[in-house]
């Protein structure tokens, strides 16, 4: 009885070792999370490291737009296989004061990561964060070349 059951863990767990390898030379990505943030005008989003503390002085911020010098965006993402262009983060937004039918668009080159996720930041230049107005809604993708791999969008999009 102990060596059929000895028997089915090595079968198992072959066969477990081979989905594994069959994966590995697939290409997936995905966006995990988006974190819009204000920045201060020391280029601040919180005023210690604590996350209460961080939500605490967002709604500082949001209360206060004159205290606000732009956004920063941070992505935590996640691509695995091999690429054959190099990978782009594309952040869209709908503003207040832009066309909502054409979003202003913001484009970082990115490195994927060989086994964790990465974590990368879009920031706004404070000159154009006063220009477009409010931000309304958001859309982040990562992008192949001229193949869309993932995407995370705001409620709003």
């Amino acid at each position: 009885m102990l060596r059929v059951v000895r028997r089915l863990d090595i079968i198992l767990g072959l066969l477990l070792c081979a989905g594994c390898v069959w994966t590995v030379g697939a290409a997936e990505a995905r966006i995990i999370k988006v974190l819009p943030h204000y920045l201060d005008q020391q280029g601040r989003r919180a005023l210690s490291p604590s996350l209460y503390e961080r939500d605490a002085y967002q709604a500082q911020l949001r209360r206060h737009p004159q205290m606000q010098s732009t956004m920063r965006f941070d992505v935590q993402w996640k691509a695995r296989g091999s690429f054959q262009e190099p990978l782009r983060l594309r952040l869209e937004l709908r503003t207040s004061r832009g066309d909502l039918a054409k979003p202003y668009q913001q484009e970082e080159t990115v490195r994927p990561g060989r086994w964790f996720s990465r974590w990368s930041a879009l920031t706004l230049k404070p000159a154009l964060y006063r220009q477009i107005g409010e931000v309304l809604a958001w859309r982040v993708t990562l992008w192949e070349g001229n193949r869309q791999l993932a995407e995370q969008k705001s409620f709003l999009w």
